[in-house]
Formats: structure tokens, C-alpha cells, sequence
């Protein structure tokens, strides 16, 4: 029987998981899915990076959990499959607390939908909000004047919603995100637009050797998942498939896990490394 798992990724510095090009006003913008417009980190992305952490392994074992270098049809699949990472909590700065971690109805149920299939019991999604209202858990501190949340340029009308407490209390036990206090659900519809809008966007600039301005054609934009952006990923481990390398799934997820824990959890994912984008900490369910 196979292992399902689920991954907390947690940014401690902007996440650039690029699409390679882009074609308006941002170059190098992020993926997102398809369908919804949500920004993701593919699963290959992770699973390449714990890979090469693991290539001191001998052959067989390496290739038996994450698989074969080639393509080839006649070669067996790894024994360990990586979802991709999702978006569960996205920062936006707040006029009250600093920065508020903003999800929407249909960001906690999905998440639930894979975290029962972890074997995790997560609370009960909240009804979703007026349009122009947002949900906080009792005693926020992103509650500001006039019974109200100032999220970026909107200001939304709060009502104290008990399941959003009890949701800070289940990831605050789980991930290392600083959640208690900052948590805010809004609608799907108000979610899109945060999405669309409250990424960090910078400017890049390449200059020129020996005037020191900016050489021809070397100016770019692009856009990160902001710092404090929580992310989740499933991950399922099953037995190999290597011929004289047969491990079962708790030893194939044993030695993942391993890989996992190496640097205190810390991972470098996604492009734009050698500027500091791209440190998370990841953190296995439980």
C-alpha cells in the first residue's frame, strides 16, 4: 500500500517559478494553472531539486525512488510521484498587522479534498463572504477601524468567523507560517483579483561594462510569489520497481523523507537563485 504524504512549502524569500517568456507587460512572469489562474510550483520543479540532493546515493537506490535518467520505454517509473505545489495562503500587505495571509473558500477546500487523501483532517472550510467583506478569526490583529480590514487599496468589512480561528490554529500546529492573528478569507471572485494584482513584480536592470547605465535592451520585469506565500504539494510513495532494488513504500518514503530533512528542510526552488529568490522551508504534514 502506497504512502500519501503532504508538504508544507513555505517562502522565506520571493518564489519566481517561471514560464520561461511572457507576452505582456511582465517578461518573466510565474505559472499559473490554466483553468483558474493560480500560481503553482510544477511538481518537477521539486522533485528535480530533491533529486540532485540525493545524487550521493548509490545508483540503484537513486533511481529506484526518483527514477531512471532516460526516457527510455523499456525503464521502470520512480517509486516516488510529486504533485505540484499549490497556493494555500498568499500574503497581501495590511494597513493593521503588517501583512494579512489571504485564502478564499474554494483555496481551503481543495486543500482539504488532498489533505484527506494525506490522512489529514483538516476543519471545515467557512461559508464564503459578501463580495466586499472578508472573514477573520475573533481578535485579529489585522482588524482596523471602523470594524474593517485594509487589504493593499481595499477596505473590507470583517465578521468574526470561529472556523477561521480554528483553521490558524490547525496550520500554526503544522507549518511554521505565521499565521495566528493574520489569517483572512475573502471571496473566490475578490481571491482572483489578489492573485492577478498583489504578486511582487521588480524590476531587473544588466549594465553596461563600461558606461555603467543600462546596456541596450537589458531592462526586464518579473514577477515572484511574495515572501510568507504557503504552498502545498501531495506526495505519494510506492514500492520500486528496479530490478534488485524491490523496497516497499515505507522504506522508499523513509528515505525521501530523509532527503527532505537534509539542510533543516530548507530548499532552493524555482529560477532566479543567485539573487536570493526561492528559499523555502518545507515542513511533511502530520
Amino acid at each position: 500500500m502506497s504512502h500519501a504524504k503532504l508538504l508544507f512549502l513555505h517562502a522565506l524569500s520571493p518564489l519566481h517559478a517561471g514560464t520561461g517568456q511572457g507576452i505582456g507587460a511582465i517578461d518573466l512572469p510565474i505559472a499559473r494553472e490554466k483553468a483558474t489562474g493560480i500560481p503553482y510550483l510544477p511538481g518537477s520543479s521539486l522533485k528535480g531539486v530533491l533529486r540532485d540532493r540525493a545524487s550521493a546515493w548509490d545508483k540503484d537506490t537513486l533511481f529506484a525512488v526518483f527514477g531512471p535518467d532516460t526516457e527510455s520505454a523499456s525503464e521502470h517509473a520512480g517509486a516516488v510521484q510529486v504533485g505540484d505545489a499549490k497556493l494555500l495562503l498568499l500574503p497581501v500587505r495590511s494597513l493593521y498587522g503588517v501583512f494579512a495571509l489571504v485564502t478564499s473558500p474554494y483555496l481551503l477546500e481543495r486543500f482539504r479534498r488532498e489533505a484527506l487523501m494525506a490522512g489529514l483532517e483538516a476543519p471545515e472550510a467557512p461559508q464564503a463572504p459578501d463580495r466586499e467583506g472578508a472573514l477573520l478569526a475573533p481578535g485579529s490583529r489585522l482588524l482596523g477601524d471602523g470594524e474593517k480590514v485594509y487589504l493593499e487599496d481595499l477596505d473590507l468589512k470583517v465578521r468574526g468567523e470561529e472556523r477561521v480561528a480554528a483553521w490558524e490554529r490547525w496550520l500554526a500546529e503544522r507549518t511554521e507560517a505565521p499565521v495566528q492573528g493574520r489569517l483572512a478569507v475573502v471571496h473566490d471572485d475578490l481571491m482572483g483579483f489578489l492573485l492577478e494584482t498583489a504578486t511582487e513584480v521588480v524590476a531587473r536592470i544588466r549594465l553596461d561594462d563600461e558606461t555603467k547605465t543600462v546596456a541596450k535592451g537589458a531592462l526586464w520585469y518579473e514577477e515572484s510569489l511574495p515572501a510568507e506565500s504557503l504552498l502545498y504539494a501531495l506526495v505519494r510513495a510506492d514500492r520500486s520497481f528496479r530490478k534488485g532494488k524491490e523496497l516497499p513504500p515505507e522504506s522508499v518514503w523513509g528515505l525521501f523523507r530523509g532527503v527532505l530533512e537534509e539542510g533543516g528542510g530548507v530548499l532552493q526552488l524555482g529560477g532566479k537563485a543567485t539573487v536570493g529568490r526561492g528559499l523555502c522551508r518545507i515542513v511533511v504534514g502530520r
